[in-house]
């Protein structure tokens, strides 16, 4: 299935090393070239569309508040997503071993490649091609930060918006804890009257709590739309 991507590449050499990961050099032990150089590249680029994005949309929120809602669609799981939905780890080239691990589907290596993907396009059109496709990847997730108004306590959001209705509160419940002991990834789930709500994911369990709280918010205050939309 070939990459559903909104930008023609000029040079396709630059194209297939966002596409190598690491693991390639490292298991042929001889030195060549990788996409580690482009992620950094794409990093910084994403950082500074973002931020532009985030300073113009909402005018009237203090440096703290843009942080969070700019590491809220950094974080490596969201830059993952979008790069499952550009099809990315189809046609990551791995070493073998990386191969059969996972490589494809795991989380910090698609976030990687998305990076990495972004570089590339900046160094063959440059930033205003880099920033068109940002823009175009992340334009659903600036309309969810609006509609949410960029909760900052999303748990007491929550529970008041449910007390409305009914006098229990939300209960949240740590589902798994992922990672290593120096690098663990909580997922915890939020549910009301026993049905769950929503799941989040975080560093720490709070964090996680508080993501699950956002993800219910976000089903409970942005309305469907209809799918002939």
């Amino acid at each position: 299935m070939p990459l559903p991507l909104a930008y023609h590449f000029r040079d396709e050499n630059l194209l297939r090393l966002a596409l190598t990961h690491p693991s390639v050099s490292h298991e042929s032990g001889v030195a060549s070239p990788h996409n580690q150089r482009l992620e950094f590249l794409g990093d910084a680029v994403l950082g500074l569309v973002l931020t532009e994005k985030l300073y113009e949309q909402f005018p009237s929120l203090n440096e703290g508040s843009l942080t969070k809602a700019r590491a809220k669609l950094v974080n490596r799981y969201t830059l993952a997503e979008r790069a499952r939905a550009l099809n990315l780890g189809e046609h990551l080239i791995l070493s073998r071993g990386e191969e059969t691990s996972g490589g494809r589907d795991r989380a910090s290596t698609l976030a990687d490649a998305f990076e990495a993907l972004l570089g590339a396009i900046f160094l063959d059109g440059g930033f205003a091609a880099a920033r068109e496709f940002v823009l175009h990847e992340f334009t659903g997730a600036f309309g969810e930060l609006a509609a949410l108004a960029l909760i900052e306590n999303p748990k007491g959001e929550l529970q008041e918006l449910l007390q409305a209705h009914s006098p229990r509160a939300p209960e949240y419940q740590t589902a798994q804890i992922a990672g290593s002991d120096h690098d663990p990834l909580f997922e915890c789930a939020v549910f009301h009257n026993g049905a769950e709500l929503a799941r989040g994911r975080g560093k720490s369990k709070k964090a996680a709590e508080s993501d699950a709280a956002l993800a219910a918010l976000k089903k409970l205050r942005i309305p469907e739309r209809p799918a002939d939309e």
